[in-house]
């Protein structure tokens, strides 16, 4: 093929593509525009969440304490020990909390310490509190592990049923506030049996 007939055919195409895409009509072209940018709009936005999560884990990593072995299990070491990775984990210092051994549980292979951590939100103008949200936190002390296993260590809230387990759920001081402010809610809404001082 000589080099004329191949700009002459190159013409041609060039020619039938610009007649396409002129019938085209621009409402396909606009709808595949919006939806591309939606997509990436969607895209950018997770990838903002994203990094926004991996900076804020950074800042604040998660705080643990390392647990006792079942070897050296006491229920004063747990409540102590409890003591110890809220007093880690809680940044505000207005936040007071007390830890109370509640009962043991004998299962078939392990037991099963129960406490419960109060917490109480005081300030200025409400020095004591008259509201506190707590924390179930349940020590597993197996009786078939080596003295030198760790014991297992999880919690729940009042009123929830997601466990979480202490290193990989960052303990959130806003669940307690979150709780305490619904029970002020709750008072406020009948004054008559609840006299706040």
């Amino acid at each position: 093929m000589s080099e004329t007939q191949n700009s002459t055919s190159q013409k041609a195409m060039d020619k039938d593509n610009k007649a396409a895409s002129q019938t085209m009509p621009n409402t396909q072209d606009k709808d595949y525009e919006d939806k591309l940018t939606q997509v990436a709009l969607a895209l950018v936005e997770d990838v903002i969440n994203y990094a926004v999560k991996i900076v804020e884990e950074e800042q604040n990593p998660l705080k643990n304490i390392k647990w006792m072995t079942h070897g050296e299990f006491t229920v004063e070491k747990g409540r102590k020990q409890i003591d110890e990775y809220f007093s880690k984990c809680v940044s505000k210092k207005c936040w007071a909390h007390g830890v109370e051994f509640i009962e043991r549980k004998d299962l078939i292979h392990s037991f099963l310490y129960i406490y419960y951590v109060h917490w109480s939100l005081s300030t200025a103008g409400l020095p004591v509190a008259q509201i506190s949200a707590g924390t179930y936190f349940t020590m597993k002390v197996s009786k078939t592990k080596p003295p030198d296993a760790p014991i297992g260590v999880f919690y729940v809230g009042d009123h929830q049923a997601l466990v979480h387990r202490p290193g990989m759920v960052r303990f959130r001081e806003n669940w307690q506030k979150n709780l305490t402010d619904a029970k002020y809610s709750f008072m406020e809404s009948f004054p008559f049996l609840f006299n706040r001082v």
